[in-house]
This record gives structure tokens, sequence and C-alpha cells, in this order.
């Protein structure tokens, strides 16, 4: 049977033997631990689920039902269950459990969400797009410098539920750091919020920093000597990346700031603090990539100018040549037209005469064309 199915159950069951009915249904299916990158998924969309007392893992909790039994009978602690994009079908029985909203369990599982904080009854659900950089030996006008993910938080008063779509963003390493700082950890599902808060916003500008580095590389090249034959492409893929960076950022800013407000009971009041220092590095990223993207139109500008001056001194080289060529076409083109009585015609050294003419005429143009940079 599935996760989901066991978890139709307990809202059903409602008494601690039901719970344990299907605690032992739920314990015949392998739990998979997505939390790093060398585990496989398995099929199943449970990353893993775990329940903390005073900021403690309850190890003898292995599995989502037994946790939430024991964090509603005693009343300490919280669930933290991680999701890795689940299906309608597998999201059905947690929602009934945690009596999630049904429009948040919407955003959750098609994802394609814009960063946002609403609030539904005492609980909390929160969005954040994840981004990381896409490691490439050359910028070229095809290459994807940026790729974006997502995470949903669902925060209640015992639980929190995070959702992930996308291959990069775990939060395994995240969760270990936050089980080694047990006291921050007992602060409830809120710390958990800002932790995860924390960690995109801290991707964020590492990905600011490698990007900086590509903008730079393409600066270089087009102030470079040859700089006229930059390929433009790559400097309109950076600015759609850099675009795409910005949808992730600029965003985050309204939510934090209400992650920060003082009237949001569902947040601890000392991870409030903490939410406006995150807020600050959120404002931080979102600076830089404006500030990046007016240094690509510079740059992009800068590199439209040399193309246009360098088009110019070609036409200019063209223009030189052309009227040089055009002296000797001239006097050419007159002695060919076949006349009997033209001057010098039978004249022995006309021709010797006509070719000295045109040598000196054609040798000053160059040289006043040379003097006047035109060649």
């Amino acid at each position: 049977m599935s996760m989901a199915g066991n978890l139709r159950k307990v809202t059903s069951l409602g008494a601690v033997d039901g719970l344990r009915r299907v605690a032992r249904m739920a314990r015949r299916r392998r739990r998979v631990d997505l939390s790093h990158p060398a585990r496989s998924p398995l099929g199943s969309s449970v990353v893993n689920c775990v329940a903390y007392e005073y900021g403690c893992r309850v190890p003898t909790c292995v599995d989502l039902v037994d946790a939430v039994e024991r964090v509603r009978k005693t009343g300490e602690g919280f669930v933290w269950l991680g999701l890795h994009e689940p299906t309608a079908r597998e999201f059905a029985g947690i929602a009934e459990l945690f009596d999630l909203h049904p429009l948040a369990v919407e955003d959750a599982i098609e994802a394609h969400q814009r960063p946002k904080v609403e609030r539904y009854g005492e609980s909390l659900f929160a969005v954040f797009k994840t981004v990381t950089y896409v490691e490439h030996e050359e910028l070229t006008a095809t290459s994807e410098v940026v790729d974006t993910g997502e995470i949903m938080v669902f925060v209640g008063r015992d639980f929190v539920i995070t959702v992930r779509h996308g291959s990069h963003g775990s939060l395994g390493p995240l969760r270990e750091e936050l089980e080694a700082s047990p006291e921050h950890l007992a602060k409830g599902p809120s710390a958990v919020l800002h932790a995860v808060a924390d960690h995109v916003v801290d991707d964020y500008l590492s990905v600011v920093e490698s990007v900086q580095e590509d903008i730079d590389q393409v600066e270089t090249d087009v102030f470079a000597e040859n700089g006229a034959r930059t390929d433009p492409g790559r400097i309109y893929q950076l600015k759609r990346e850099l675009l795409e960076l910005k949808r992730a950022v600029a965003p985050l800013g309204r939510p934090l700031l209400e992650l920060s407000d003082p009237t949001l009971r569902t947040v601890d009041e000392e991870i409030r603090a903490y939410f406006r220092d995150v807020s600050d590095h959120q404002q931080r990223a979102a600076e830089q990539i404006a500030a990046f993207d007016e240094i690509l139109n510079s740059i992009l500008q800068a590199h439209l100018a040399q193309v246009t001056v360098a088009q110019n001194e070609d036409m200019r080289k063209i223009t030189a040549w052309a009227a040089i060529i055009a002296v000797p076409t001239m006097v050419c083109g007159m002695y060919g037209m076949n006349f009997d009585h033209m001057p010098e015609l039978h004249w022995r050294y006309g021709y010797g005469m006509v070719i000295g003419v045109i040598s000196v005429v054609c040798v000053t143009l160059y040289r006043r064309f040379r003097r006047i940079g035109w060649l």
C-alpha cells in the first residue's frame, strides 16, 4: 500500500490503536533518503521524516504516523517531513493528516510558483525559488548559466513539510547542520523555515559571484583589441540567464519582510530577527543582479559601437581604394573611345606619359588617404 493510502486512513482511525495499525503497514515499504545526491529515489517521493523534541532527533520515530502520534500525544516537539516532487495521490493523505489548505497543496504539487508567503489559519505556506550555477568551459550563445527549482514549506504548530522540485537544492546537509545546533532547532518549525530561507538566499549570493565571473570575461573580450568580432549572442544569452536569476531573487524581498513582521504569530519571536538578516542578504543579491543588468547593457552598447566603428573604417578603406582606382579607370576609358582626332594619340611618348600621370596621381591620393587615416 502506498504512503498516501496509509495516511488517508489516519484521519478516519483517529485513535492511537489506529495510528499503530497504519504504522505497521507503512513499515512494510522501505523508506528512501534522498537528502544526499548519491542516493537514488527508487520511486518514492518521501525524502525523510523525523520527529524532534527539544531540538533533538527522536530515533524511535522512523515513520510519519509514529512521529505524528508522538508529538501530538506529548505536546512537545514537531515533525519534519521532506518530499521530492510528490504526486497528487501521494500528497492527499499528508494534506488530510496535517489539515493543509487545498490551494496551498495544489501549488506545492504543480510548482512553477512565484516566491511568496501565505497564511492559512494557524499555518504558513512559503515558496522559495532555488538557483544553481551550471558549470561550463566556455560561455557560448547557447550556454545554460543558471538552473532554477523550487522549495515549498508548510509550517504549523507541530510540523514542517518541505516539498522540493528540481534536481538541485537538497536539504540533507541543511538538516544535518540544524541537528548539530539543537538549541536553535528547539525553537520549533519556524527555525526550520528560517534555515531553508537562509540556505536558499546563500545560494543566491554564491550564484551571483559565479555569474560575475562570466560577465567579467565577456567584458574583457569585448574591450580586447579584436572586440568587434565578439559574438553578441554570448551577451544576449547572459542577459537571458540573468533575467531568470532576477525572477527568482527579486520577488522574495516582500515575503521575507512579512516573515519578520511582529504580528506573525506562527514565527517564533526570536526567529523574526534572523529573517531580517536573511532579507538583507536577499536585497544585496537583488541589487547586484540589477547592477549586472546595467553592466551588460553597457557592454552590449559598447560592442555595438565597436561594430559600427569597424564598419565605418571598412567603408572608408573601400572608398579610398575606389577613388584611387577611379583615376586609371577614367584615363584608360577616355583613350578607349576609338576617336581619330585625340590629343597625343600618335605621339611616340604618349603611352609612357599616361602611365606616369596615372602613377603620380594614384600615389598622391594614396599618401593623402594614409595621412588622414583612411588607409
